[in-house]
């Protein structure tokens, strides 16, 4: 029995030993990919796409140095320009350059012209383009081809501090004529400092690569200052109130925190392909104004044949879209530096327009939800006599209670006012409220042009 029990505690005594494993040798840790023959490593990733030679370049600082090779990118590059069978173009890509010129270029060289080659190719956006929408007078398929660019948008916060923060956008809504870029959760800061904030549309290169890590051509649509007591205040509700801050940026501050809770971005369709194709990240695209020809015959020209498209909204449907053509004005109606187009008169009740009785801007955050009543999105586009876009805008408005009350016609309904201003014009709106029906009617709406708009356009001197 005695023999048992010691055979049993030495056991015991065995199990309760801790044995250490033993450390892996110092040859057994070595990196073998980095002393293999660069001529064999570049054999290997030489069967790599584009994409997965690009997302390489991530593992770590041995393998980006490989994915900077010269000859391979550049080989790319000539594929592409082949697949767009432009033979005069490939021709002068290869003419006169041999190995010695390709490996001269800077490191990331012709991996750049290739993706720029990719993105400027992958969409023959210039053709369609073309087609005009009959109600709006604006490229119909404007959507059709940011989708197909695959565009991404984001917000760049930067602090006096130099702090930086990026921003994806949460969701995107296309309207008629324009479109509204959402930014419903983020890491914002206190309005209690200077914030910048730059909208920059993203085109992502198209790929096969994870879209957290895939290329893109950055280009700045806006770019605004918010700080506390800033902006323009359009709307509120008990939680929110609604700052428009210019270039499209409207951004919802927390009341009683004074912090940002959410980001609208408004971006009308005239030229909206060409400022995510022509702008840089630091530069926003600015189009050479237009100039229409000169007319020395017709001695109103540039005060007729005008007609505009007016869309209500917000950030997740359409509200009203209406279209007025023949707009015009006389010579003697010209006052105050602006020429009045008469859209709807208080004179005629024929030409009334309904709006529906509920018209509200939904916001979001990541916590809550809410809506503001009686606020909303208001896209204008007005049309010169050749069809030519002449006065954009996308803004917020807000429906307020007018002070004024015009007798002149019979209105029984409390009367409201909606409008909106800039270098470029004006736009003034009264509504009527029909309690029986529970609706706003538009009873008068009236544009006025700068006229030194209008004379730098037509070339005139009003």
């Amino acid at each position: 029995m005695s023999s048992f029990y010691r055979r049993k505690q030495v056991m015991v005594q065995r199990s309760s030993v801790h044995y250490k494993r033993p450390a892996k040798s110092v040859r057994g840790s070595e990196n073998y990919l980095e002393k293999m023959p660069p001529e064999i490593t570049e054999k290997i990733i030489s069967y790599l796409d584009p994409g997965s030679l690009f997302c390489l370049g991530f593992v770590n600082k041995h393998f980006h140095e490989l994915t900077e090779n010269s000859a391979m990118w550049y080989r790319f590059y000539t594929w592409q320009r082949a697949k767009t069978k432009t033979s005069r173009l490939i021709k002068d890509v290869t003419d006169g350059v041999d190995m010695a010129s390709i490996r001269e270029k800077p490191g990331g060289y012709w991996r750049r012209v290739f993706f720029k080659e990719l993105t400027r190719h992958n969409e023959s956006w210039e053709r369609k383009l073309k087609s005009s929408h009959s109600y709006t007078g604006l490229p119909i398929r404007t959507a059709e081809v940011l989708r197909g660019f695959d565009v991404k948008w984001e917000i760049t916060v930067k602090e006096p501090s130099g702090r930086e923060n990026r921003i994806q956008a949460t969701d995107v809504f296309f309207g008629d004529a324009s479109m509204v870029v959402r930014w419903n959760s983020g890491n914002w800061p206190n309005l209690y400092k200077l914030v910048t904030l730059e909208v920059l549309g993203v085109r992502l290169v198209p790929i096969k690569c994870p879209i957290t890590c895939r290329p893109g051509w950055k280009s700045l649509l806006g770019k605004v200052v918010v700080k506390k007591n800033g902006g323009k205040l359009c709307a509120s509700d008990r939680l929110i109130s609604l700052m428009y801050y210019g270039n499209g940026v409207t951004v919802g501050v927390w009341q009683k925190e004074q912090e940002i809770a959410f980001v609208l971005m408004n971006l009308h369709y005239h030229r909206l392909v060409e400022r995510h194709i022509f702008g840089s990240s630091t530069t926003s695209y600015e189009p050479t104004d237009y100039q229409a020809p000169f007319d020395d015959i017709d001695p109103d020209y540039g005060l007729h044949q005008y007609s505009m498209h007016l869309e209500l909204h917000n950030a997740v449907e359409s509200i009203a879209s209406i279209r007025f053509t023949q707009l015009f004005c006389r010579k003697d109606q010209i006052v105050d530096g602006y020429i009045p187009l008469q859209v709807i008169s208080k004179e005629k009740r024929s030409g009334y327009i309904s709006l529906p009785d509920k018209i509200s801007l939904p916001w979001r955050t990541e916590a809550i939800q809410g809506h503001i009543k009686h606020c909303c999105m208001m896209t204008l586009t007005v049309l010169a006599e050749a069809q030519t876009p002449f006065w954009c805008f996308s803004a917020p408005v807000a429906i307020n209670k007018s002070n004024n009350r015009d007798m002149s016609y019979d209105c029984n309904g409390e009367i409201f006012f909606m409008g909106y201003q800039d270098s470029n014009g004006k736009l003034e709106i009264e509504l009527e409220w029909i309690e029986e029906e529970k609706r706003f009617v538009m009873v008068n709406l009236v544009i006025f042009l700068s006229i030194s708009k209008v004379n730098r356009y037509f070339r005139r001197d009003y």
